[in-house]
């Protein structure tokens, strides 16, 4: 039987698998968003090491995409974003303890959010290119490297990141200034922020998660359940949002990413909850990761960009699903992801109506 906790360097390699995608979001909330460092990080350090003593496995704990991206693209600030959190947090606590959580999950159609996250992945993506046009060529030559060592299957963002600030001080790139907060209102932080994210919470964070980790661990995740995830995310966001933390969720990619470069036990997800409370700690952390080059964080968002817009659902669904993504995608980046999600959900119905009414079957067999 395999032990709850392994302390090896196995682990130690798992516990990085998914910085890829915290580190971007993470910095991106910090450098851009105006977040502070420590309630940041020690947010991600608590929430982690929480998980692990849960689960006893490498459930990852990442940045909640659709806040961190609008975080990002400055539709949204500090304020809205803690508010977010909590009312997100709230909600998850209430459909865990009335079970509702695996339930609202599957009520979400696939094409609808496959192009939410497609449209976010592009908003994204067109804030990396602006950070990397602060200054093309390093940017160009920060994206290369990037790219070369998630090839090489190391903890690229780690390290290209060490490399990254003491280059950017000492050729003096220009650096990132941080926002200041502003006061938001309750209901555009409900129809911007807490509807898009609960969307793609249910079914990525929650539903997908308990999936790819039974796939990924079998028996051992047995307890990783819709119902434990929601509650634990809950939790965490009623909890740390309010006192400055970026929300966060769990994710089925960082599942696969954990397990992917080792991770087999509770020890990674505490190993990396340990780095992460260290980092916190360091006098001076917001002065040194604003120092961080503006080119380098883009590229860095451009691979977090990518990752959060090219998905499998895309290629997987059917022919008729392809408009659906492509209109909620759009009016994502246009407008914001509510609209992008309600012009989606009229999509998808006028859809379902069109292949009924041309093939006289079942929706269920045209879906994505």
């Amino acid at each position: 039987m395999q032990p709850a906790f392994r302390l090896d360097l196995r682990e130690a390699s798992g516990a990085l698998g998914d910085l890829g995608t915290l580190l971007p979001l993470m910095l991106g909330a910090i450098a851009v968003g105006g977040l502070s460092a420590q309630p940041v990080l020690a947010g991600f350090a608590v929430f982690y090491a929480a998980t692990a003593l849960v689960y006893r496995l490498p459930v990852p704990v990442q940045p909640m995409k659709a806040i961190a991206a609008l975080l990002l693209v400055g539709a949204a600030t500090p304020v809205s974003v803690a508010l977010a959190g909590a009312i997100i947090g709230g909600v998850l606590i209430l459909l865990a303890i009335t079970g509702w959580a695996a339930r609202l999950a599957r009520l979400v159609p696939q094409s609808v959010l496959a192009g939410l996250q497609l449209g976010l992945g592009i908003a994204l993506g067109l804030l990396a290119i602006r950070l990397m046009g602060t200054a093309p060529v390093a940017g160009l030559l920060s994206l290369t490297c990037v790219a070369a060592l998630l090839w090489a299957g190391l903890p690229a963002a780690l390290l290209f990141l060490a490399a990254a600030l003491p280059l950017g001080l000492a050729l003096d790139l220009p650096g990132i200034a941080l926002a200041a907060p502003e006061e938001t209102a309750l209901a555009a932080t409900v129809q911007q922020l807490v509807l898009p994210q609960l969307s793609l919470t249910l079914t990525n964070a929650i539903l997908l998660t308990a999936l790819v980790a039974k796939d990924c661990w079998g028996e051992a995740a047995r307890d990783v359940t819709p119902k434990r995830l929601a509650l634990t995310s809950g939790i965490a966001n009623l909890c740390l949002a309010p006192l400055g933390a970026l929300p966060m969720c769990h994710g089925a990619g960082g599942v696969t990413a954990h397990h992917r470069f080792g991770a087999r036990t509770g020890a990674a997800p505490l190993m990396l909850a340990a780095a992460l409370l260290a980092v916190a700690l360091v006098p001076g952390a917001p002065d040194l990761l604003a120092h961080i080059p503006a080119a380098a964080l883009g590229a860095l968002l451009m691979i977090a960009a990518v990752d959060l817009a090219a998905q499998k659902r895309i290629v997987d669904c059917k022919p008729s699903c392809r408009p659906v993504i492509a209109v909620t995608a759009l009016a994502t980046v246009v407008v914001d992801p509510f609209i992008g999600l309600v012009v989606g959900t009229a999509a998808e119905a006028i859809r379902v109506a069109v292949v009924r009414r041309l093939y006289g079957k079942s929706d269920r067999a045209f879906r994505s």
